[in-house]
């Protein structure tokens, strides 16, 4: 494979086959796994500023979720018990044993979740960065006639969604992006790259179909928090937009919640990533 120019020194990006799909991943460092996972619409480009300091003590393993950047488009598998699956497979063909601690930003965040609630002898520590989490308020959040976020169900209807953002990617990617970051965090070269890791329709649809499971995610949270407490040591980072909203929902599912709020947006490891670093850093140990 091509090494992307945003990757750091002492990383190495390989394709490996995992629960029926291919996944690009880059991996560093050495030391306890630290898997990071990104959100929508990024890449595993996501974690490029924190990824240099976490390898200094940890094996980071920094996947491209299916449907995204050089990973494959499957058809389905995008419930995020089944991308967990995809972390697990990952991990294997690695030969990185667990429990490993595994951090997720936003979508990212849904997938180490339902990892950690489907399987929690996998997950030494959580961190959960500025989501909602499906079956845990997400729902909620995205009903718009009480005044929700519309975005979740327009993503959620096939086909349309990207048969209208077909052609206006850098558009639409410049105006999420810098409504949700502090001003600078993100120059005219990263939101050209993101644009193009999602331009036509088969690459949107690939990351539109990370909503289109929502509801069947939530569904399947409550049934495995219903279970379950998760009893590893979980950490909810939020942003100044989000405050402290992802550890209270968790707060009723889980034995030992963290949670802190970022003096940032809603790209915490972009926008300060020292912040970032020393925060989970002291959390991990």
């Amino acid at each position: 494979m091509s090494t992307p120019d945003w990757l750091p020194d002492g990383f190495r990006v390989q394709r490996i086959a995992a629960n029926d799909t291919y996944l690009s991943v880059a991996v560093g460092g050495s030391g306890p796994v630290l898997v990071l996972l990104h959100g929508w619409p990024q890449t595993s480009r996501a974690w490029a500023r924190v990824m240099p300091a976490l390898a200094h003590d940890h094996t980071v393993v920094v996947p491209d979720l299916r449907g995204t950047g050089a990973s494959d488009r499957p058809g389905g598998g995008y419930a995020k018990t089944d991308q967990a699956e995809d972390m697990r497979g990952l991990l294997h063909a690695l030969e990185l044993a667990g429990p490993v601690a595994v951090a997720g930003h936003d979508i990212g965040a849904m997938v180490a979740l339902a990892w950690a609630a489907a399987h929690p002898a996998d997950v030494s520590h959580l961190v959960l960065v500025d989501a909602l989490l499906p079956g845990l308020g997400l729902e909620e959040a995205m009903n718009v006639a009480e005044g929700g976020m519309w975005h979740f169900g327009f993503f959620m209807t096939p086909h349309v969604p990207e048969m209208l953002l077909d052609g206006h990617e850098l558009e639409f990617f410049t105006a999420t992006f810098t409504a949700m970051a502090n001003p600078g965090t993100f120059s005219d070269d990263d939101l050209a790259a993101y644009a193009r890791e999602y331009t036509g329709r088969e690459r949107l649809r690939g990351g539109f179909a990370h909503y289109r499971t929502l509801l069947e995610d939530g569904r399947e949270n409550r049934a495995l928090l219903a279970e379950k407490k998760l009893p590893m040591p979980v950490l909810a980072i939020g942003s100044t937009h989000s405050g402290t909203s992802t550890a209270q929902a968790l707060a009723p599912h889980a034995d030992d919640v963290q949670g802190t709020v970022a003096p940032t947006g809603h790209f915490v490891a972009e926008e300060d990533a020292d912040w970032f670093t020393k925060a989970v850093t002291e959390f991990l140990t």
